[in-house]
């Protein structure tokens, strides 16, 4: 078989030809301008050489991690550093999130810095050690704190401990109102559903969409001015559109839908959702390009370069969700970014065989293997872990 060509097993472990059909997409060269703000939702280098057990606390290679950084940032995207595609909460912990804010921050140019936004939230709180909305409070304020002091832009994530002890919708508008109160500049609100974390579960006091809407929806308008827009992270291209209706004037809508963010990025006549997504992390070429050739009025070239991307997304986000990571590290591996595949929690181990060789074949469908041979060789090599030889 040639170099582009690989065995691949079925779901009965029954090895098929496969060859390689993709054409790597070349982002633009910089400058690049946009007319959506658009965060690459970032993930971890793990170390695979430290010496503390996976499970007690993160290993993270800086250098590897840091490098990826610079790769989103040179095709024009923004970050979004220390949130759930960084297995927050799910790995890493709140002391190894706020050193990776910190070197991420020091490793960029004062005007990237503008570009990266960081996560705040209340997971070095126990949820089940919360007692009162003080508790949760003093939480957020001590991330708050530690960010603004880095000098970054917040995401204010959705919190455990609050989801746990707030008893109705004026619990979620009380601490909010607290919180962003201390904000020097304004933050992106997160609503992350349920299938990316179960404990988040009636957030903003309900269970059903239409009320947890109007809370967090009373949120906004009662605090607008500290607030730049809300990333929606509930995979509902409805929801988000009805949500992104009714925002106040300025605050804007961030899918982040990565079922749907094509459509809902072009937007309609009513308008459009700029972009935070975990996808943009593995597809942050055909991302690039997609939204320079938006910029320039050419929406049959958007689609062309970003469309082909949906099928993996939701492959990688498929249920549970919030396994999508592994997906996020794998296609890392493929394409060089990091020369193993080992995450911090042993995350790698979160998914099948047939999904990695269905990543394999999507991510060379939507042209996102970057070194086409490289990925051939890498997947050779993991495949031998199965006990399978090409």
């Amino acid at each position: 078989m040639t170099a582009l060509a690989i065995h691949l097993p079925d779901e009965t472990g029954r090895l098929t030809p496969y060859q390689l059909a993709g054409r790597p997409i070349e982002a633009p060269a910089g400058p690049h301008r946009f007319n959506r703000t658009a965060f690459a939702a970032v993930h971890v280098v793990a170390d695979p050489f430290a010496a503390q057990e996976p499970g007690l606390s993160p290993a993270i290679d800086w250098e590897a991690t840091l490098a990826f950084r610079r790769h989103i940032l040179d095709l024009g995207l923004g970050i979004a550093e220390a949130m759930d595609t960084a297995q927050r909460g799910m790995g890493l912990d709140w002391p190894a999130a706020r050193e990776l804010i910190e070197r991420s921050l020091a490793a960029a140019a004062p005007a990237e810095q503008k570009r990266i936004v960081c996560g705040v939230g209340t997971d070095h709180l126990d949820p089940a050690e919360a007692r009162s909305l003080d508790d949760v409070v003093a939480a957020y304020l001590e991330q708050l704190a530690a960010v603004q002091k880095a000098g970054g832009r917040v995401v204010l994530m959705a919190s455990r401990a609050l989801a746990r002890i707030a008893t109705g919708p004026a619990d979620y508008e009380a601490v909010y109102a607290r919180v962003l109160a201390e904000a020097d500049q304004p933050v992106i609100l997160h609503w992350l559903g349920e299938m990316f974390d179960p404990a988040l579960a009636g957030y903003w006091g309900a269970g059903d969409f239409p009320p947890a809407l109007e809370t967090a929806l009373a949120v906004i308008h009662a605090n607008a001015a500290r607030i730049d827009g809300i990333k929606l992270s509930l995979l509902d291209d409805r929801k988000e559109i009805e949500m992104r209706r009714r925002l106040p004037d300025g605050v804007r809508m961030y899918t982040g839908d990565d079922f749907n963010y094509p459509a809902l990025i072009e937007g309609d006549d009513r308008g459009y959702s700029d972009a935070l997504l975990g996808i943009f992390d593995p597809v942050a070429p055909a991302a690039s390009a997609a939204l320079s050739a938006l910029a320039k009025g050419d929406r049959s070239a958007y689609r062309l370069l970003l469309e082909p991307t949906v099928p993996l997304s939701r492959l990688i986000f498929r249920a549970p969700t919030q396994r999508y990571k592994t997906g996020v590290v794998f296609l890392a591996y493929l394409n060089g970014f990091q020369d193993h595949f080992v995450m911090i929690g042993g995350a790698q181990a979160m998914r099948p065989l047939p999904y990695f060789t269905e990543l394999f074949r999507l991510a060379d469908n939507a042209g996102l293997l970057r070194d086409p041979q490289g990925a051939v060789a890498r997947m050779r090599h993991f495949l031998r872990l199965y006990g399978i030889e090409d």
